[in-house]
């Protein structure tokens, strides 16, 4: 049976904790919460394991987030393909996902980082929509740091939590299944 990796993103501290740019470290947490896991610090990360599943929240901050990634890939001998990266994404309303089997950065620092120390695109991602400041309100890069407004937890608690269950689905049935169940766009939602 073949390693795997699932990543979230997101930056370290109790200044950020409470940000838009944490959203796959919220859903990491969600996923070692249900199975049981303790994260441990190792390096540049923290760390949590069930048999040959691993957790990963990096801790050098987004920018810097494919130096842990790279180090536990190498360690472990994962192939790419088999680690899923989830991120938030301004381009996707609060708490929609998506899930993606390669491609590019799309401009996001941390995936960036990460697509530059493997080497590659080629690896499975979910974002997580946290969507964009209203025009004139505030700057992208602002909005993803700034505290969340309280309209908009329950979208992002969801998206947390489908993104939890769509990382699952991603171990269990593989990435054409999980996309067909959790990319649908519904026009109720």
């Amino acid at each position: 049976m073949d390693k795997h990796l699932i990543v979230g993103l997101g930056n370290p501290g109790s200044g950020y904790e409470l940000t838009r740019h944490n959203m796959g470290f919220w859903a990491v947490d969600e996923l070692a919460k249900s199975w049981s896991l303790s994260w441990r610090t190792k390096e540049q990360a923290q760390i949590a394991q069930q048999n040959r599943i691993f957790l990963l929240k990096p801790l050098t901050f987004m920018n810097n987030s494919g130096f842990a990634v790279a180090s536990l890939i190498r360690r472990e001998g994962i192939s790419p393909g088999k680690l899923l990266v989830i991120y938030d994404d301004l381009d996707l309303p609060p708490g929609r996902i998506r899930l993606r089997p390669r491609g590019s950065s799309g401009g996001h620092r941390g995936l960036a980082s990460i697509i530059s120390c493997l080497g590659t695109e080629e690896f499975p991602r979910l974002r997580i929509g946290i969507g964009r400041p209203a025009p004139g309100v505030m700057l992208p890069r602002d909005w993803v740091l700034a505290p969340i407004q309280r309209d908009d937890v329950p979208a992002l608690r969801d998206g947390i939590s489908r993104a939890a269950e769509a990382a699952q689905a991603w171990l269990d049935q593989g990435m054409e299944q999980a996309m067909t169940q959790f990319n649908r766009w519904d026009k109720e939602d």
